[in-house]
């Protein structure tokens, strides 16, 4: 049985309890030669605590926990004859006069299918055999290694028509997604939140059951073959977690013993306002513990790879989606929240302390310095960060007629300024294919021909960029309306031979990508990248070399962003001899018009842009070459 010990509530009380998870909650037990469940939960301003469950006739007060001595704040008990499978709630009488509640357990690993908000007593025992994978995982997530992630929402990936249009459950999905990303070549599979949420159109970004997966898809062992049968394909698993922010719901974390224990009480510092949610109290050491134990757990219980971040600078800042006098300056009169920027630096040091082949993602939207960059060099820790300011910047410049893109030839130039500060993720997630702003072909400027272009142009702009890659479900075959998180993706859409181009560009994007280290090898340094033009204003076309560690290997990136075709377009290079055309967005097999170099192009000894040799190419309308030495 998973008794508290000394040391335990020594590590409870200052917050750096990151296996908290092995200790509260509910666990099968056998105690005095009977079986049964013990149970441990953090109630501090409770006056009495009971489990109820379909055990006892969900009557309160017939099975009560007894407080610690320790004055931890944690109640305890025994219940036998209590098992997995069980349906339990705590049942909270709170110091605060007249208050009652039935609580779902914080640290619950398995919860009732939604709108049912119970927890369920349960094991997490699981034969894993993925230790190939294991082995090589340090090799594959390292920082020089290709990453190229495909983001999935597991209930509209696929669903089955005939049965009432129901998602898939983990188990049903293992094999049809792992054979889909390997034939697209992507190295990750990142899946949105996972844990058990109320509100299924939340997509899981407002957690009540933060140690338990969606009950909408299966148990918990059945996420855990997901994941190894992912692995035992060669395939990366990041996870979405928010510590950022959780929902109201009553039986959720919200006002949990009649006081606001996991959440500030003033709003000015305990409220969402974009969200509608609570804000963790970073400050508290017992949420720390809490949150803290829950990275871990999913990395060690669930063995996935990487943790994705959600909305950082919303931790980081005080004042984030707040107007004047709707916050609260911290100590030093600034709005940078210190007690979240410590958390951030904890939380990743012991990731990587415990799990040093695993990485933290920050999805964090603004300029805070150093967010991927070790805690001992003053950084916030976490291994990469998203790019949102190159993605803004070319969403918009891909919106725009390309009669006026020479005028905006900085929003593809600008990027490279800061490309090497930190180690950027290039995302094109769900975040831009939801709330009204439509598909990504959607966005591309016009008409049907124009956009799947534009659209090829940017994935082939996007895999030359320094950065790892993100793409969104569906946007790999060009979806042609925004997402619907209640219904399945447009395969139908394959049918016709633009959205099947599409696929098979990103295809072969993903396989030149992982095969080429020019591409991936030092995308984090100035060393990997020179531009060979950036200045083409007028025409508007740049160009530029991706180099691996080792000399040779070079690839050569043109893009050419208007509908026009140019001949005899002198570009400088390095090397003389034959360069040959890896890749062309507009091949016919893509969707193109066809337009291209016959596979190769010879460099003269002639200088353009300061090189001592030069090629005369073809570039096609709105599209991308990639072009390596012979």
């Amino acid at each position: 049985m998973p008794e508290l010990t000394q040391q335990d509530i020594y590590l409870f009380k200052e917050g750096t309890h990151y296996r908290a998870y092995q200790k509260l909650g509910a666990h099968p037990a056998t105690l005095a030669g009977r079986r049964g469940t013990r149970f441990a939960l953090w109630a501090p301003n409770a006056e009495a605590v009971s489990v109820v469950g379909d055990f006892n006739g969900w009557t309160p007060e017939r099975d009560s926990l007894e407080p610690r001595w320790d004055e931890s704040g944690i109640w305890e008990g025994f219940i036998p004859e209590v098992g997995p499978g069980a349906l339990y709630k705590y049942h909270i009488r709170s110091r605060l006069a007249g208050y009652r509640v039935d609580k779902s357990d914080p640290f619950a690993f398995r919860s009732e299918l939604p709108p049912r908000t119970a927890s369920v007593v349960w094991s997490l025992d699981y034969e894993w055999s993925d230790l190939a994978w294991q082995r090589d995982r340090a090799r594959i997530n390292a920082l020089d290694a290709p990453w190229s992630i495909y983001e999935v929402h597991l209930g509209s990936w696929r669903r089955v028509p005939e049965e009432g249009n129901r998602p898939l459950t983990y188990r049903e999905l293992a094999a049809p997604l792992a054979d889909y990303v390997i034939e697209m070549g992507f190295t990750h599979v990142e899946l949105l939140p996972v844990m058990e949420h109320p509100f299924y159109g939340s997509w899981g970004y407002q957690v009540t059951g933060y140690f338990a997966p969606t009950a909408r898809y299966g148990t918990p062992q059945d996420l855990m073959y997901l994941i190894e049968h992912l692995h035992r394909r060669g395939i990366g698993v990041i996870l979405d977690w928010v510590p950022s922010h959780f929902p109201s719901d009553e039986h959720g974390l919200a006002f949990f013993d009649g006081t606001h224990l996991y959440e500030h009480a003033d709003p000015r510092q305990g409220y969402h306002p974009d969200w509608n949610s609570s804000i963790f109290n970073y400050g508290r050491a017992e949420v720390r513990d809490f949150l803290g134990s829950n990275a871990l757990f999913w990395l060690d219980v669930y063995r996935a790879d990487a943790l994705w971040v959600d909305a950082v600078a919303s931790m980081l800042y005080l004042d984030y989606g707040r107007r004047e006098g709707e916050w609260i300056a911290n100590r030093y009169g600034g709005r940078e929240n210190l007690d979240a920027v410590e958390f951030a630096k904890q939380v990743n040091a012991a990731v990587y302390r415990e799990f040093p082949a695993a990485q933290t993602i920050a999805e964090e939207s603004t300029a805070w310095p150093m967010v991927s960059r070790p805690t001992y060099l003053g950084g916030l820790g976490f291994g990469l960060k998203w790019n949102m300011g190159w993605m803004n910047d070319t969403i918009r410049y891909f919106q725009t007629d390309p009669v006026f893109r020479k005028y905006h030839h900085d929003a593809l130039t600008f990027s490279i300024w800061y490309a090497f500060t930190e180690n950027f993720v290039l995302p094109l997630s769900h975040d831009e294919v939801t709330h009204g702003k439509g598909s990504l072909l959607g966005k591309m400027h016009g008409d049907e021909w124009q956009q799947f272009a534009n659209l090829r142009l940017l994935y082939g702009y996007m895999w030359g960029h320094p950065g790892k890659k993100l793409l969104f479900m569906g946007s790999e075959f060009a979806q042609r309306r925004e997402w619907q998180h209640d219904e399945s993706l447009e395969w139908h859409a394959l049918e016709y031979p633009l959205h099947a181009g599409m696929q098979r560009w990103v295809r072969d994007l993903n396989r030149c990508y992982r095969d080429s280290p020019a591409l991936h090898e030092l995308d984090f340094s100035s060393a990997g990248f020179e531009w060979l033009d950036c200045h083409d204003a007028e025409a508007s076309v740049i160009a530029f070399l991706r180099k691996p560690r080792s000399s040779g290997g070079e690839m050569l990136v043109v893009c050419n962003f208007t509908p026009v075709v140019r001949e005899n377009y002198r570009l400088g290079v390095p090397h003389g001899g034959l360069w040959q055309e890896r890749l062309n967005s507009d091949a016919r097999e893509y969707g193109g018009s066809g337009q291209g170099n016959l596979g190769a192009v010879a460099a003269a000894p002639l200088t353009a842009h300061g090189r001592p040799y030069s090629l005369r190419l073809t570039l096609p309308p709105l599209a991308a070459l990639y072009l390596q030495p012979a």
